[in-house]
This record gives structure tokens, C-alpha cells and sequence, in this order.
């Protein structure tokens, strides 16, 4: 058995196989997940699990360099302070784009992974990094 905290055998794969630049994208429940990557459902009811939950785990697997989030995110729209999801979670600032180029970028990742979170705009795009 593992002895990290993250068990979820498929996206425990995913991270396992990504490489420099590679893409995972956490998303909200609403986000449009596009036909090119795998996708990893973990919403399990409104709310189950959150944004935050999976990002943790995600983050105690995943080497991080670059990190996207959508300029719409809150705490308000326009602010420069972190959304409550991602707040004190994240290794590096994150990169702030508008939600449609988020909605592009993800195209083009590996994984998305669908959380239970219906706080709008809660996604964040993980870029890769090297542990070396």
C-alpha cells in the first residue's frame, strides 16, 4: 500500500507519468471538460470533495512550477488576492488568465480532474515542474 496520502489509484497514475511542462487541470463541477483529456471524476454531491481537498492531495504528489488560475476567480473579480480555495495551498504564485483561455489551456492537458466544488470559477491549471 501507498504511503503517501494520495490513493486514488487513476490519478495517482496520471501524476506518476507527467513530465516537464505536462498539464493537470483540478476543476469545479461546472467546468466543460473537453473530449482530448482523461478525465478523472471524483464529485461525489455538491460540495464532496471540495477544490481545496484535491489540490492538497495533488499537491503532496506533484512536483508544481506554474500554476493558472481565471482572472473571474474571487475573492472579487479583478482583486489580486488568492481565491479561498487555493489560499496558502499553492508552492508558486499563480498565473491569472481570463476563464475562456483557461477553458483553451485545458484542452491540452493530461488530466482534468472534476471535483464536487460549485464555488464559480474554482480550477486551477498545474504545470510540471522537476524535482531536480
Amino acid at each position: 500500500m501507498k504511503r503517501t496520502a494520495l490513493l486514488h489509484a487513476e490519478l495517482s497514475q496520471v501524476i506518476a507519468s507527467m513530465g516537464h511542462g505536462d498539464m493537470l487541470v483540478i476543476a469545479d463541477a461546472g467546468l466543460p471538460i473537453p473530449a482530448g483529456p482523461l478525465r478523472i471524476d471524483l464529485a461525489l454531491t455538491p460540495g464532496v470533495p471540495r477544490v481545496a481537498e484535491v489540490l492538497k492531495a495533488v499537491l503532496a504528489e506533484l512536483q508544481v512550477e506554474r500554476a493558472l488560475i481565471a482572472t473571474e476567480a474571487g475573492p472579487e473579480q479583478g482583486s489580486t488576492a488568492l481565491p479561498a480555495w487555493c489560499h496558502g495551498l499553492l508552492p508558486v504564485q499563480p498565473e491569472r488568465v481570463s476563464h475562456e483561455e483557461l477553458k483553451r489551456v485545458s484542452l491540452r492537458a493530461r488530466a482534468v480532474v472534476r471535483s464536487g466544488e460549485c464555488t464559480p470559477y474554482a480550477n486551477i491549471v498545474l504545470c510540471a515542474g522537476v524535482a531536480f
